[in-house]
């Protein structure tokens, strides 16, 4: 009976300095609030920081020391609920979580560090994450479609014998965006990977016919139902992109943000071409025939060219003009020239 008055002595004295300690919780954190906010008060005096900094600073510091009250709170109380529960003991067991492992399955969604998960990656479910203080660069998916025709020499491109909706381009890439300058986000580099896919549809029945080194355009035969050839170009393209964005500072991390902002980017780009071939669909004698011709048909095997885009957010509007000629030995010089869309998916 008496070592069990003793023991209930021990947990009550245990209980009372727990209860003690909420007491000196709520007076460590309001006095370390306090000394925080002096020394973001000197640095806006100093000028090392602007008054609306400041301002965001001292709300992130009392948001941070108003958590750390309740949740070590929290612990105390949950402390004195297992003392109590368990007459004075608390139960332990050994920690195997240490052995578990994250999987994550991801086509190019962004992690809790904003790093992109492609296939399958197993990771420490333990190991702390290190943030970045200033991320200067972020990456995302571009797509980009719309109609295509070609510029030739003499000619406006109303008079184009490609047909003006019928030709159509459509791009697919990676691209990265970092911020050029050390204090300012408003003018960026975008430097990526991208493999653009010009066509080309011929009016008036006819085709593409490589005769030696040149490239020509005939008459079919028949009636097409289908002519196009396709160029599918692998190019760097770099641009300098220009526009606002919104500043988020705080003492762990400086984020600057794009979202929902204009922007507009000149440059340009530089690649080889993959492949082309031309895709023929008409009818002969009562059976419809498809023809897919893989062939160089001259076109030019190193490719390069302008662009330029603007919008908001990720949804722009979209050109692109190569200054190489699309047929390296042709008698006039025609170049490729796109209009569309184009989606930076983040």
């Amino acid at each position: 009976m008496a070592h069990h008055l003793g023991a209930q002595e021990r947990t009550e004295q245990k209980i009372d300095s727990l209860r003690q300690q909420r007491v000196l919780i709520e007076l460590q954190e309001k006095d370390a609030l306090k000394n925080e906010v002096e020394a973001i008060v000197a640095r806006q005096k100093n000028g090392e920081i602007s008054l609306e900094e400041a301002r965001v600073l001292k709300e992130e510091a009392a948001r941070k020391r108003a958590l750390n009250i309740e949740n070590r709170l929290a612990i105390i109380d949950n402390t004195i609920a297992l003392l109590e529960r368990n007459e004075g003991e608390i139960p332990t067991v050994q920690d195997s979580t240490r052995y578990l492992t994250k999987i994550e399955i991801g086509w190019g969604h962004r992690d809790e560090s904003n790093s992109r998960v492609f296939g399958i990656r197993y990771s420490d479910r333990n190991k702390e994450r290190k943030i970045v203080y200033d991320r200067r660069t972020y990456s995302d998916l571009v797509l980009a479609f719309g109609i295509n025709n070609a510029i030739i020499s003499g000619q406006s491109l109303g008079d184009s014998p490609y047909e003006l909706g019928g030709s159509r381009f459509f791009e697919l890439g990676v691209n990265w965006r970092t911020r050029v300058f050390r204090n300012t986000n408003f003018m960026r580099l975008n430097y990526g990977l991208s493999l653009q896919m010009n066509g080309l549809n011929p009016k008036d029945n006819q085709y593409f016919v490589a005769n030696g080194d040149e490239t020509t355009l005939e008459t079919f035969d028949v009636d097409l139902r289908k002519s196009k050839l396709r160029m599918d170009n692998l190019v760097v393209p770099v641009y300098f992109e220009f526009g606002p964005s919104r500043m988020t500072k705080t003492e762990t991390r400086l984020r600057y943000s794009i979202r929902n902002q204009f922007r507009i980017g000149f440059g340009g780009y530089g690649g080889f071409n993959l492949g082309t071939r031309q895709k023929l669909k008409y009818d002969r004698n009562g059976e419809r025939v498809k023809d897919k011709l893989k062939r160089g048909y001259n076109t030019s095997d190193f490719v390069y060219g302008i662009g330029a885009y603007a919008g908001v957010d990720g949804v722009l509007l979209y050109t692109k003009y190569d200054l190489s000629p699309i047929f390296k030995e042709a008698s006039v010089d025609q170049r490729n020239i796109s209009f569309g869309l184009r989606l930076d998916l983040d």
